[in-house]
């Protein structure tokens, strides 16, 4: 359920189809980055199939997340829509490589790498969470690749966080699941040894393959504001849940 929207900026008369004229937008990198260039990975991706004359759907997970959060919406999506859909595994996420670089910066040239290879763009771009600020500084950064944007759970601006990432992270590398366990049974005994620090599991959690200390330094780094320093020119809408992990 939702509880507001917020169209951050809209400048085109309508929202039918338009021809804006794009220009990149210079991006701070953030502190830890310095003036390194992110190295992009190949990243890890279901694609469905659609029509090739229509801007694609591109999801983009969560922190806690991985692509098959999205199996359902997509396989609808595409059904309805006769779009093509991409969910994508962010870097230390599902099935994609693990690196030590989790900065925005870096989720953002992953995607820079992908999307006009497997020729999706521009593409609909819709981000939750931690997807949805790759999603922004995408956007800023490379805004030819991106027809509209879409945010979801997540602002430009920064916020406070009533998560206590450092304790999720170091409970879930505290457990200690046996090999033969099966996955009901990993399941349970993660539940229990989660359950003093975690009182309402974010949502995505479960199910999902994040690498832990990759997911440590997202975790810290989640409510960073990469060098937004403009406002895209072009079609946004942001939108919030009624309860926010």
């Amino acid at each position: 359920m939702l509880r507001w929207a917020r169209a951050w900026r809209l400048p085109h008369r309508s929202l039918g189809p338009s021809s804006p004229s794009f220009s990149r937008v210079p991006v701070a990198p953030s502190s830890s980055q310095g003036d390194t260039e992110p190295r992009p990975v190949p990243l890890a991706y279901r694609l469905l199939d659609g029509e090739a004359t229509r801007p694609p759907l591109v999801f983009l997970h969560g922190l806690f997340g991985c692509k098959t959060n999205f199996n359902s919406i997509a396989k609808a999506l595409a059904q309805q829509t006769g779009r093509r859909v991409l969910t994508v595994d962010a870097r230390n996420h599902g099935d994609s490589p693990h690196s030590p670089d989790m900065s925005y910066e870096a989720m953002s040239q992953d995607l820079q790498d992908l999307l006009p290879q497997l020729g999706l763009v521009p593409c609909v771009l819709i981000g939750h969470s931690m997807g949805g600020r790759t999603a922004m500084l995408l956007a800023l950064q490379r805004p030819e690749l991106v027809e509209r944007l879409i945010a979801v759970d997540i602002s430009p601006v920064e916020s406070s966080s009533s998560l206590n990432f450092p304790n999720y992270v170091a409970a879930m590398r505290a457990i200690d699941i046996p090999d033969e366990a099966s996955l009901s049974s990993a399941r349970k005994l993660a539940d229990e040894k989660l359950s003093c620090v975690i009182q309402r599991l974010p949502a995505g959690l479960h199910g999902c393959r994040p690498r832990l200390p990759g997911l440590r330094v997202a975790g810290q780094r989640r409510h960073e504001t990469p060098g937004f320093k403009a406002v895209r020119a072009a079609p946004c809408f942001c939108t919030e849940g009624l309860r926010n992990a």
